[in-house]
């Protein structure tokens, strides 16, 4: 497969992020991405519009004050091809020092890994004139670790309705979404779901301190949310999420064990006023969710925990001529009440918090083929407990360090395609070099742990059909 996809890459061809969006409305990725799966402007008004907007664009679509790229209904006709498309990721992994894991796996060494990571097959476009559909299912390499039973899973769900009128000329879209990820719906590049960076290693260790928004709940809940956009600016979203009973994440290929059930509905925030002038564009924004759950699965007891996570963030963009500048930043806060944990000697605090802060600058250059050059840091922090953390020999979760990425895509035509375009890929060479990592320091911290132990380098290749 990996000899296959080398070949395609010297075929020219013209493409998008996904390509069953393009062939919908006639455009390459560079109308909607600056580099995929980052979003320009245009790009999340097509998210907003829940993936309906086409090629014979009605005329109240077109006039919302959008810049809108879309031809007229005159210059192209409606493609009636099934919106199907393919992803797939290979990747080389090396870290600083061995895994100690390795040979649980049989095709993997203590470094220098190879894998086909995972390739995931989508839905990905307009149902009817108001619903529209993005749908991921995915195979996913098991890494280090025993054979694992869910090595297919359902993926990213945004499942949505959306329609506009206008207020006194003011024009306001309000839409409904169906989902299975906090933020998985949101279209900025800031929130969890779809934040930096946009792959990573599944055969390097990870800080395991993180925030329940920040992935916990993927492909794990499943939840329904009403939004609005007023006058192209301010963006309104509330939404509620529960988690799916232990049948049917095994069904959907989702281990269960580890899932926090959640008790009731689960709510989820969303506001965001993006401002454009010009060539610029500025983002900024709040969400949260609060939950209450019980333990997982794997360690049950009685009780409850609360959660209570508030996210900031920004973004901003600058389109010049011939390239985009993106500058992201995002601050998640959790409160966390711990009854449940304490009495069942989970934890030794009842109230602890966590923090996490990312930031990004990235630079894509280029029209056909792009230079993408991205750099960023990222830190957690938090509320040092004996036992919730007692692997860590500081007790602590704190993590940070920094991230930096050169990648280049293949294509990325921002004119309308001539011919179905099918075929688009990404080669990135990217390095995490840590300070602190699960509360150890660059030094070694008299347990034989040191952070730099865990810099990982990741060469991949990432192409969708």
């Amino acid at each position: 497969m990996l000899a296959i996809v080398i070949l395609e890459l010297f075929i020219p061809r013209q493409a998008s992020a996904l390509p069953s969006f393009a062939r919908q409305t006639g455009l390459g990725c560079g109308a909607c991405h600056t580099e995929f799966p980052q979003l320009t402007p245009f790009g999340r008004r097509f998210k907003i519009l829940g993936y309906t907007l086409g090629r014979s664009v009605p005329e109240d679509k077109r006039v919302l004050g959008y810049n809108s790229p879309f031809p007229s209904k005159d210059q192209v006709t409606p493609d009636a091809s099934l919106p199907l498309s393919v992803q797939a990721i290979a990747s080389f992994t090396h870290t600083a020092t061995g895994q100690d894991t390795a040979g649980s796996a049989p095709f993997l060494k203590s470094n220098d890994n190879v894998e086909l990571q995972t390739a995931s097959l989508f839905y990905g476009g307009a149902i009817t004139d108001h619903i529209g559909a993005f749908i991921q299912g995915t195979y996913n390499a098991q890494g280090f670790g025993p054979p694992a039973a869910h090595l297919f899973t359902w993926d990213n769900l945004d499942l949505r309705y959306a329609n506009t009128f206008d207020i006194g000329g003011m024009p306001l879209v309000y839409g409904v979404t169906v989902n299975n990820n906090p933020t998985v719906q949101d279209p900025w590049n800031t929130t969890p779901a779809w934040g930096y960076p946009f792959t990573t290693s599944n055969l390097a260790n990870t800080p395991a301190a993180k925030t329940l928004i920040d992935q916990t709940y993927a492909a794990q809940v499943l939840g329904i949310g009403a939004y609005t956009f007023i006058n192209d600016q301010l963006y309104l979203e509330l939404a509620g999420y529960q988690t799916l009973n232990p049948g049917a994440l095994n069904s959907l290929g989702v281990n269960p064990d580890n899932t926090l059930p959640i008790n009731g509905v689960a709510p989820y925030f969303r506001a965001a006023f993006e401002q454009q002038w010009g060539r610029h564009s500025l983002e900024l924004g709040t969400f949260g969710l609060l939950a209450e759950t019980g333990l997982p699965l794997a360690t049950p007891g009685a009780g409850t925990n609360r959660f209570t996570d508030i996210g900031l963030d920004s973004q901003y963009q600058y389109r010049g001529d011939g390239y985009w500048v993106t500058l992201r930043s995002t601050y998640l806060h959790e409160n966390q009440s711990l009854g449940a944990s304490v009495a069942n000697g989970l934890a030794a605090n009842l109230n602890n918090t966590l923090n996490t802060f990312r930031t990004q600058a990235s630079l894509s250059y280029g029209t056909d083929g792009k230079v993408i050059l991205t750099g960023g840091y990222f830190n957690t922090w938090g509320s040092s407990d004996s036992i919730l953390y007692g692997g860590n020999r500081t007790f602590s979760p704190n993590s940070d360090g920094f991230v930096g990425e050169i990648a280049y895509q293949f294509f990325g035509k921002n004119n309308a395609p001539k011919l179905w375009p099918w075929f688009n890929s990404r080669v990135g060479l990217q390095y995490i070099a840590y300070n602190k990592f699960n509360g150890a320091s660059t030094n070694f911290d008299g347990n034989g742990t040191n952070a730099r132990d865990n810099d990982t380098l990741l060469i991949y290749l990432w192409s969708t059909f």
